[in-house]
């Protein structure tokens, strides 16, 4: 997995200093392009690794701070377990690794690794959407996240009204590309999508955190409360076995492939009402065969008339 490897990378540049990615690839038995990808990965999660040009050259890891056992500095300490996220979503001996490193810490470095090992984690599976790119607010709240410092920011909800926030930040999640902030507020717990804050600065003010809280655990609760409103109409629908990669990547979770019928594959497809199935398949055309419910064949015949009237035929 990429976060053993990471460690593994880190760890290998503290004992020689400088490496080139030839040798980490040699070391990590990766392709060359995989070992400069990695390497690249620490650089932009702010672990201070630099490539040097020329005879000579390779990747190092530029001075500061040192521990007496990891040779990391408290910059590069939090800078990776941000990078690694949530103990809980890698595998044992992944969490294993990760739980030896913080005890070779420094006690002055240890709160901070450990606040940034729960900072984030990762969700897999997508809603049927992407970012693709990282906002750069994600940087500002993942420090706010750490420190437990209050957030002032400006979030555009789903009609796009703006408004001012002030949270106290609690988690961040990658959810498929898609960031997404779990935090406290007046009203109690609230998730934001990050692509949607227009702004975000960090205050000198104490953020509160429930005792107890686990991200992994509150993000479970957000999907499932996301979960039962985004999947109240299911469709069932016939389509050329290779579209269902297309489909999957519209309807994210709620694309479930049931089997085949005919040579076509059978699948079932899922959101909050008929209407939005309908308008998101009305675009196949007759590349996809709605089985039921008659309510989606409805819509779908109602979009047809619609844009029939629209747009007439020339002839």
């Amino acid at each position: 997995m990429r976060a053993d490897r990471l460690v593994a990378l880190l760890l290998l540049m503290q004992a020689r200093g400088r490496v080139t990615a030839a040798e980490v690839a040699r070391e990590l038995e990766v392709s060359v392009a995989t070992a400069r990808r990695d390497l690249e990965a620490l650089s932009t999660a702010g672990v201070p690794v630099y490539p040097r040009i020329g005879r000579g050259g390779g990747w190092s890891l530029v001075g500061g701070a040192r521990t007496d056992l990891t040779g990391l500095s408290a910059g590069e300490a939090r800078a990776l377990f941000l990078l690694l996220g949530s103990a809980a979503s890698v595998p044992d001996e992944v969490r294993s690794a990760l739980r030896k490193l913080v005890r070779a810490l420094p006690q002055t470095f240890r709160a901070d690794a450990e606040a940034a090992a729960q900072a984030t984690m990762t969700d897999p599976t997508g809603w049927g959407d992407r970012d693709r790119l990282r906002p750069a607010v994600v940087d500002v709240l993942q420090t706010a996240v750490v420190r437990r410092r209050r957030v002032r920011l400006t979030y555009v909800d789903g009609a796009r009204r703006p408004s001012d926030r002030l949270v106290d930040p609690w988690g961040l999640v990658d959810k498929d590309e898609t960031w997404y902030l779990v935090a406290g507020t007046d009203r109690g717990q609230r998730t934001f999508r990050v692509d949607r804050i227009q702004h975000a600065e960090a205050i000198d003010e104490p953020a509160g955190r429930p005792d107890g809280f686990a991200l992994p655990a509150a993000w479970r609760e957000v999907v499932g409360e996301v979960e039962q409103r985004r999947s109240r109409t299911w469709a069932t629908v016939l389509i050329e076995p290779r579209f269902v990669r297309i489909l999957h990547d519209q309807f994210g979770r709620h694309c479930e492939v049931d089997g085949e019928d005919g040579g076509r594959a059978r699948v079932r497809l899922g959101a909050p009402t008929p209407l939005d199935i309908a308008r998101t398949l009305a675009g196949w055309g007759a590349d996809v065969e709605v089985i039921e419910p008659a309510a989606v064949r409805t819509e779908l015949a109602r979009i047809g008339a619609e844009l029939s009237g629209r747009y007439p035929s020339p002839s």
